[in-house]
């Protein structure tokens, strides 16, 4: 019983060595579009400092319509963006803030930023978007 015991061990130790930790990521090409880039100016309503990603939601004024609508702007993970220089406080709620960025295939209110200016800078978000040919 004790050898049965120990082999058991053993082989979980030995699927735990030889497992890692998988995470879940989509590619860039996958959910947006390099083809629609956008750029949209609103008000800050909401900053989400998480990984894998930092969501940002900002109001944005439709100027045919004058309706405002919530849209979503996903940067790259937080660590990646402190190496870009931002901070937590870089932008905050009520923040007026522009976006540059590419829109979201399936037509939502959701954009990959590659910059974003806030009072007056210009930061860029670290857009898993591949570089654009110049």
């Amino acid at each position: 019983m004790r050898y049965f015991g120990f082999m058991l061990c053993l082989a979980a130790l030995a699927v735990a060595a030889g497992s890692r930790p998988v995470a879940a990521h989509h590619a860039f090409a996958a959910e947006f579009d390099a083809s629609k880039p956008i750029t949209l100016t609103g008000k800050v309503t909401k900053v989400e400092w998480y990984n894998p990603h930092v969501y940002f939601y900002i109001d944005v004024k439709d100027e045919k319509t004058s309706q405002v609508a919530n849209w979503a702007a996903e940067m790259n993970s937080p660590n990646s963006l402190m190496r870009l220089g931002w901070t937590r406080d870089s932008m905050k709620v009520d923040d007026v803030v522009t976006v540059q960025g590419s829109l979201a295939k399936d037509g939502s209110k959701l954009v990959n930023a590659r910059s974003v200016t806030v009072g007056g800078k210009r930061l860029f978000a670290g857009s898993s978007e591949a570089p654009r040919p110049q």
